[in-house]
């Protein structure tokens, strides 16, 4: 990693106005997830995070974050001037990673941990920590390495998200096996039953494990790539 990168990196992710889209999303969970356990009871407000907060919230954040710390300067062409410093291909792209994984942590799996504790705590808020965690990290480094790879990575990303994220992965099990939000709710699922059980553990691990380092490698290998061409 590179001090001077990451500080770069998250001086342009608070400087953008998708900052405040990446915290408009998680403000809105737990403002949604209180209401309706106010109106009704917190086993109302429960279905929300597994329904709504995984394969739609937390993926979201993830986008802003990850198009924010890579996406603008692959735009641009400023990548260019970066890579022609004496750093490892890599060691940028998890700089640039280290950022938006911050991010998505913050804006991302801390909320849907709030809304777990509104939505009745105990040992079902701890499982839903973990597993914001464990997706909010696979998701960071899958978009991250999408960044890498075209100027319209958000348009990309956000339709994953939505078709096999949202709709997909809630509708067919088999789907299920492929999404990293139900992965990170399988190894919650190890702490509370409450959690929904998609997959088997040692899968869900193995896989979010291969997509994040996998994700990082191939962004930094994609951007060594870059400068050979000098334009994408």
């Amino acid at each position: 990693m590179n001090s001077t990168i990451i500080k770069l990196a998250a001086q342009a992710l608070l400087g953008r106005r998708r900052f405040w889209l990446l915290l408009a999303f998680p403000v809105l969970l737990i403002a949604l997830t209180a209401t309706v356990a106010a109106l009704t009871d917190a086993e109302a407000a429960w279905p929300l995070l597994p329904g709504l907060g995984y394969p739609v919230v937390l993926p979201l954040v993830a986008v802003l974050a990850a198009s924010s710390v890579l996406g603008p300067e692959v735009d641009d062409g400023s990548i260019v001037y970066l890579l022609s410093k004496p750093v490892s291909r890599h060691a940028v792209a998890l700089s640039k990673w280290v950022v938006a994984w911050a991010a998505t942590m913050v804006a991302g799996a801390l909320p849907l941990y709030v809304s777990a504790l509104v939505a009745g705590g105990g040992d079902r808020a701890l499982a839903a920590g973990l597993a914001a965690v464990v997706a909010g990290t696979t998701y960071s480094a899958l978009f991250l390495a999408v960044s890498a790879v075209t100027r319209h990575a958000v348009i990309v990303s956000l339709l994953f998200v939505l078709i096999w994220e949202g709709l997909l992965g809630n509708l067919l099990s088999g789907v299920a096996w492929l999404s990293v939000a139900q992965w990170g709710l399988r190894i919650g699922h190890e702490i509370s039953t409450e959690l929904p059980d998609p997959t088997n553990l040692p899968w869900a691990v193995a896989a979010g494990l291969v997509v994040t380092v996998g994700g990082v490698w191939f962004a930094g290998d994609r951007l060594r790539s870059f400068t050979l061409r000098g334009e994408d």
